[in-house]
This record gives C-alpha cells, structure tokens and sequence, in this order.
C-alpha cells in the first residue's frame, strides 16, 4: 500500500508543472485595450502567426516583428474588466498569449507593449528550420571571411560587382558580393533583385524570369560612395545549365545606374558548406 501511495505521490509531483502551464484568460499577463487607442506588441523575432480568440477585437501586422490591436466597440457595449479576447502570438521560437481587458478610461490602454523574455514559452515552430537570428549571425560570419572567388564579376559604369562567397547549409544559400564605385558619384540604392534568367537572352518573348525574394539580407544600408558588401540568404535552389542565377543593384533617379552579377550553376554546385571555424560562438 506505502509504495501504491509513493507511486501516486510520484505521478501527481510530474504531473504539477503541466497542470500548472494550463492557463485560463484570468491568469495571462493582461492588457487593457480601448476602442480609441491602438495597442502595439513588439516581438523580438519576426512573428509567424497571429491568433485573436475572437472578432471584438480588430488586428493586422504593419511590421514582421509587430502586432497591432483595437477593440471595434467601445463602451456602449463593453463594461469596464471584460475580457474581449486572447491574442496568441507565435514567432520563429517562441509563443506568448495576453489577456485583453476592455477599459472605459484610455489613460489604462496599452499604448506599446514589449514582448518580455519572462512572458514566453519556448516553441519549436516546424515552418522555420533556422531562425532570423541564426541566419544573421552565420552571414556575419561569412562577412568576416576572405573571398574565396576572383573571377566571377562584372563592370559596367566605372564600377565592379563581384561574388566573394557561396555557403550552403540546411535549405538556404548564403551569397556574398560586394560592388566597387571608382567614381565619386554616391550610388543610392533603390532595389537588389535577385532571379533565374534564360543565360542567353534573346528578343524572344518567351524568355523566362523568376524573381527571388531573399530570406534575409544582411545590410540594410541604401547608400554608398566607394564600397558596398552584403549576404543574402537565399532558399536553396537548383535550375538547369541554361539558367543563371542574377543580383541586379538598381539606383534610384534621376541617374539610374545599374550593375548585374551573373553566377552560373558550376558556381552554385561549389557553395562551401560551414566550417567549423563559422559555426564557432563567441
């Protein structure tokens, strides 16, 4: 009988952490909303998924770290203390639910919100097999790393655009270039578009272009007088012979100027995979 009692004692003790993580409306970290002011919740990781509980309370994502909110009603159907609705933010490692209490005086509405570390519950979100934070530290890395290609490059405008890396790891390419302005002109960047083109192009209106958008790019900057470098982190991809793959700089107007990098198939079939050395922490 001691040890059947042990052994319920036992289970019930393992039992306790998940009967504890099972929270109700009530025991969320709450924030007072009002129909007048927008809530803002800043996440310290893009968000990947949003769910409000229900249709009282109005929501959109302006930014990939943040979450807007509104009540769609105000007093004259809401009472001071209800709770409107639970917003479930899910981001690329974490989950977070709040509580969102209706109040009639807009001195108490949440203006901004931070999502806090103590707030969160680790979550292993099967969409995202490397993280923003991830991808960023590894193409530092790379950023630090001495070019491994010389003689993949272009000219054109008294400037030169070349390849220094190609890094391949899990289902993303990771693409170093760098562009040189022998001018004194301050190239201003107006958009880095990255595609697979036809590698002859003709006339033809057949001729295929499918345009990439990037994972993450490195450097956020827009402007350069001398000397440019980025990584873009690119899911993995493969095309035939016929294809290459393109980095176009555009400039903004009036002078327009535009530089291509074209890197051909060979060179995307000898991307390095990560040394020991990149995947070393600080």
């Amino acid at each position: 009988m001691k040890i059947k009692h042990l052994s319920l004692l036992f289970a019930l003790l393992l039992a306790a952490p998940l009967l504890k993580a099972q929270d109700t409306p009530k025991e969320l970290e709450l924030l007072t909303v009002n129909e007048q002011v927008t809530t803002v919740i800043t996440a310290s990781e893009p968000v990947r998924f949003v769910d409000i509980s229900t249709d009282k309370v109005a929501g959109d994502q302006p930014l990939a770290n943040t979450v807007r909110l509104k009540p769609k009603e105000g007093a004259d159907v809401n009472a001071d203390g209800d709770i409107l609705a639970v917003v479930t933010i899910i981001t690329e490692r974490y989950r977070v639910q709040y509580g969102l209490i209706y109040t009639t005086r807009l001195g108490e509405a949440v203006t901004d919100k931070a999502v806090l570390l103590s707030e969160v519950t680790p979550y292993n979100n099967p969409a995202v097999s490397m993280s923003t934070e991830e991808m960023a530290r590894f193409a530092r890395r790379i950023w630090d790393s001495h070019a491994r290609y010389r003689n993949v490059g272009a000219k054109r405008h008294h400037m030169d655009i070349r390849l220094n890396n190609i890094y391949s790891t899990g289902e993303y390419f990771f693409i170093d270039f760098s562009v040189e302005n022998r001018t004194n002109i301050r190239f201003d960047i107006d958009q880095i578009r990255f595609k697979v083109e036809d590698k002859r192009r003709t006339k033809a209106t057949n001729n295929q272009s499918v345009e990439l958008t990037p994972s993450l790019l490195l450097e956020t900057g827009t402007s350069f007088l001398h000397g440019y470098r980025n990584v873009a982190v690119l899911r993995k991809l493969t095309f035939p012979n016929d294809k290459v793959l393109t980095i176009e700089l555009s400039e903004k107007q009036i002078s327009g100027r535009t530089i291509t990098l074209t890197i051909d198939y060979e060179d995307v079939l000898h991307a390095d995979s990560f040394s020991s050395s990149l995947l070393v922490e600080d």
